[in-house]
């Protein structure tokens, strides 16, 4: 089991428990032990595109990290939370309500390169220990600012008139963007307050919810022996990299570790292969490549 499950992650679940379930439906399956491991973190009270990294992928789940993300959220205006989503306690009201258009118009302050404040209840690390550890024992979190960049911003939800109670926005960001503080800051922007009270991740790198199943089908394709059906191969999560064919000598090469001289292709990775077996992930410079990852396929 080499490859790509994308869960659809449902609201309450954390990143760690969503490979605890694949790892639990593996073995209820009756499938052999694999390396299961999640390419990128998804808040608990968040849904949508979670990527499971199986065997050797999970070689590769840190370039997931790095990744392109696209979001779906809604802010509701009037309220801020200490958490800056519905779970938290209230800690700062408005009677200002913006119009859709005022919505619309702030969003370009909002686009491109930004600087951001993470919240303070987040994964972040505050002299070893984790912000939301130190938040929810109610002591003063300070955390520096970051740049993230936001590539596209768009209301897709809101009333057309009047004031607006709440508004779902779609944003795709960069890695280490917090949509809660987007939306906290969008909301300020427009002179009142505002938390996410709904927020559900549409793709991930390469991954959409075109390909996402839910943990009810991932248990019942499991218990019929169906995974392979749905196991995305490992080059599902390198659709940006060309791939680089090898000669059996040159994959014997690769796999000693071994450095490859007179590649015939431009600088950059390569997704190396032998046949329809992959070997490595390579970088290549000055007809050199090198074994970034290996795989032992």
């Amino acid at each position: 089991m080499h490859g790509w499950l994308i869960l659809d992650k449902p609201v309450g679940l954390g990143s760690t428990q969503g490979v605890s379930a694949v790892k639990r439906a593996l073995r209820e399956g009756g499938y052999g032990k694999a390396k299961v491991g999640h390419g990128g973190t998804l808040d608990p009270l968040a849904s949508g595109v979670l990527p499971i990294a199986l065997g050797e992928a999970t070689k590769l789940a840190g370039r997931m990290l790095d990744s392109d993300k696209v979001y779906d959220f809604t802010i509701r205006f009037g309220e801020q939370t200490d958490t800056l989503d519905a779970e938290g306690k209230v800690i700062a009201t408005s009677d200002v309500r913006p119009t859709r258009d005022a919505l619309t118009a702030v969003l370009a302050d909002f686009t491109g390169p930004i600087e951001q404040m993470p919240p303070a209840f987040s994964a972040l690390k505050v002299d070893g220990q984790r912000a939301y550890d130190l938040a929810r024992a109610g002591e003063e979190v300070i955390l520096k600012t970051r740049a993230v960049t936001v590539f596209a911003l768009s209301v897709t939800a809101a009333a057309d008139a009047g004031a607006l109670e709440e508004a779902t926005l779609t944003a795709h960001v960069s890695k280490g963007t917090y949509i809660r503080s987007l939306a906290r800051d969008i909301a300020l922007a427009l002179g009142t307050v505002g938390h996410v009270t709904y927020l559900r991740r549409t793709k991930a790198g390469p991954f959409g919810l075109g390909r996402a199943i839910s943990l009810d089908n991932l248990g019942e394709a499991a218990k019929a022996r169906t995974l392979e059906h749905i196991l995305l191969p490992l080059r599902a999560g390198l659709d940006d990299i060309p791939a680089l064919p090898l000669t059996p000598d040159q994959a014997g090469a690769l796999r000693q570790g071994r450095v490859l001289a007179g590649i015939v292709a431009d600088d950059g990775q390569y997704f190396a292969c032998l046949h329809d077996v992959p070997v490595a992930l390579i970088e290549v410079q000055a007809r050199e490549g090198r074994v970034v990852r290996g795989f032992n396929l």
